[in-house]
């Protein structure tokens, strides 16, 4: 099997995990069971508390359920607003991520050449790993909130306990990172390749090192220019003493 096939079944089945994704943390959003308690206030009669993001809900054993949204926006705590913040634009990249990862794709065929392609889909993964990280940081604390009032013995008010909701977010988060890592490493590796590709380089050899720091030295240089000269004045010093030595004449009359 080719490499190239072997990559868009690849791109497919990461496509479809992160699509399943992102379907899960978008079911999360109308879902109400976020939090509950249940409390037993009667022997016969039993009510249940939930909310979530937008609103309280309450009901009891005899079928009757209210919900109550949330009474002003600007009263809620920033936690909240946080919350409901990040759940969405887990939503909205998600979206975009699909888009793009559908339009590069291998087996589309719908972009330009294969290099554009892996770029496009490349982008499709990062915004994949963007709307993951969001919902998992969403869930995470949300979560966190909701064990540490549980746990805490000074906590008066009415506490809480985890909903499926955020399991299934939990769920969704995963497989969105696990897709958007995946995809972002094959299309990353075939879209951005190196730009500057390395070039051999000729190692050095003797002869160039004696070139680079003898021969290319300036006529200047008292390492080439004094040597030379004080060798041939000895050499001219020793030939114009012998001379002088030997002529010298010695007369019958000096010994006398």
């Amino acid at each position: 099997m080719k490499y190239r096939t072997v990559v868009m079944y690849m791109e497919i089945g990461c496509f479809v995990s992160c699509l399943c994704g992102w379907i899960l943390v978008c079911s999360t959003l109308p879902t109400e069971y976020w939090t509950f308690s249940e409390v037993g206030s009667i022997v016969l009669t039993t009510s249940n508390y939930y909310s979530n993001l937008w609103k309280d809900c309450i009901s009891d054993t005899t079928g009757v359920s209210d919900c109550k949204d949330y009474p002003s926006m600007l009263a809620l705590p920033a936690f909240l607003h946080a919350c409901r913040a990040l759940a969405v634009c887990a939503v909205i990249t998600g979206f975009f991520g699909g888009v793009l990862t559908l339009i590069g794709m291998k087996c589309t065929k719908i972009g330009g050449s294969e290099v554009a392609n892996a770029r496009v889909t490349f982008a499709g993964a990062i915004t994949y790993l963007v709307s993951g990280f969001c919902g998992m940081i969403t869930y995470s604390w949300w979560a966190s909130k909701v064990i540490t009032e549980f746990l805490d013995p000074n906590f008066r008010a009415q506490k809480f306990e985890l909903g499926a909701a955020v399991f299934i977010g939990w769920g969704g988060s995963i497989l969105l990172l696990s897709g958007g890592t995946v995809l972002s490493y094959f299309s990353g590796k075939e879209g951005l390749p190196s730009t500057s590709p390395k070039t051999p380089r000729r190692p050095a050899t003797y002869a160039t090192a004696r070139t680079r720091r003898t021969y290319m030295l300036p006529a200047s240089s008292s390492r080439v220019t004094l040597a030379p000269p004080l060798f041939y004045e000895g050499r001219k010093s020793r030939a114009t003493r012998a001379p002088t030595k030997s002529s010298r004449a010695f007369s019958r009359d000096s010994f006398v």
